[in-house]
């Protein structure tokens, strides 16, 4: 593999001070507690523990249980995500070691390696979470750089286009002054870039076999293939802390499966993206002269057809916009009769393509932000 170096302070912020780590820690325990999971006397028992444990060294370590249960709650209780309907079933990989020792971010890519090999499951894409050591006071958690494990590189070009995602051309800017050279194309995938607290970030190359793609095709028009697309098989966010019981855990990538419009209604068509409904749309044989002809949206909706249709054929897991928004409504019924309210930001779950045919579109929603929960990291 390939790697390079680049001096830069950290830009993660550390651990709060003690006393809203014990009132987050305790919140935590005894919400576990209310759902189920601790008898009130184990409850009380662990509060008094990580007290302790907090006045002695300043921090605490919080239990594999509390890791995985903690983490599920974090994901129930984002208001951006649609696919909470199946949080009870995320996976949580213990990472805590992995990389402990100093200097080791060879450690950290072979852990996020790992995480990407676990998560494709071979086209059956697993919900799964990879905690990696969390922030200590005064001193930050490791991170990566990318918004997402994978992503492909988006070159400027001298007249101001961008071959590639327009999305990732100052990190692919970036990795370029640290030595890292793509092949030019429009899917080149980007390396990591990894830092440690205290340490100059490194970049790694992505081994093949952790960066599973799908090529799209239509089941009606031969002529789609030839335009070349494809996109990566799932997402695995990677720019998001997660705030656990007073604890950050600044390196905790999220893989789930994809909807197929966040692909072809967004990744492949947005105009700051990909751009490709112009292209579609001439295969088509459409006038794209006039807004009239509305053939951004017959596009828009053949491309979306061709991205459902292509993971099928590979067996990879995807859903579409209409049973995602209906297994959400039902996760909110589910939460409501929980005696929970379910926060959600109604322009993150209203899908991008026929968002008035969904079951979420005369719904209201509050964007409420709760504990344990998922934050935007700080960009580096």
């Amino acid at each position: 593999m390939t790697t390079s170096h680049l001096r830069l302070q950290p830009s993660a912020p550390s651990s709060p001070p003690a006393g809203p780590v014990a009132a987050e820690a305790e919140d935590l325990v005894r919400q576990l507690a209310s759902e189920g999971h601790l008898s009130a006397d184990d409850a009380e028992r662990r509060v008094r523990e990580i007290a302790d444990e907090l006045a002695a060294t300043g921090s605490y370590r919080q239990t594999e249980e509390e890791l995985l249960l903690g983490a599920r709650i974090a994901w129930r209780n984002n208001p951006q995500c649609i696919g909470k309907f199946y949080w009870r079933g995320l996976e949580a990989r213990d990472c805590r070691q992995v990389g402990a020792a100093e200097g080791d971010e060879g450690a950290l890519f072979e852990g996020l390696m790992e995480h990407l090999r676990l998560a494709w499951n071979g086209g059956k894409v697993r919900m799964l979470l990879s905690a990696f050591a969390p922030s200590e006071p005064g001193r930050p958690g490791p991170r990566v750089w990318n918004g997402q494990l994978i992503r492909y590189a988006g070159y400027r070009q001298p007249d101001g286009s961008v071959v590639g995602d327009p999305e990732t051309a100052d990190l692919t800017e970036t990795v370029q002054r640290l030595g890292w050279r793509g092949q030019g194309t429009e899917y080149d995938v980007l390396p990591l870039v990894i830092q440690r607290p205290g340490h100059e970030p490194r970049w790694f190359d992505l081994p093949p076999d952790t960066v599973p793609e799908v090529h799209i095709s239509h089941p009606d028009y031969p002529w789609f293939e030839q335009l070349g697309l494809r996109w990566h098989a799932f997402p695995t966010i990677s720019n998001q802390v997660l705030e656990l019981g007073g604890l950050r855990y600044t390196l905790a990538p999220f893989s789930a499966w994809y909807t197929c419009t966040e692909i072809g209604a967004r990744n492949l068509s947005d105009t700051n993206r990909y751009d490709k409904l112009p292209e579609v749309a001439r295969g088509m044989g459409l006038d794209t002269g006039r807004d009239r002809t509305l053939w951004r949206d017959r596009a828009l909706l053949e491309l979306t057809t061709a991205v459902l249709h292509s993971y099928d054929q590979a067996g990879v897991s995807i859903i579409d916009h209409h049973f995602a928004t209906k297994q959400f409504v039902r996760h909110e019924e589910r939460e409501n009769k929980s005696g929970r309210t379910c926060p959600a930001d109604w322009s993150a779950i209203v899908p991008a393509t026929s968002g008035s045919t969904t079951a979420v579109w005369q719904r209201r929603y509050e964007p409420t932000r709760t504990l344990p929960n998922f934050s935007p990291h700080p960009a580096p």
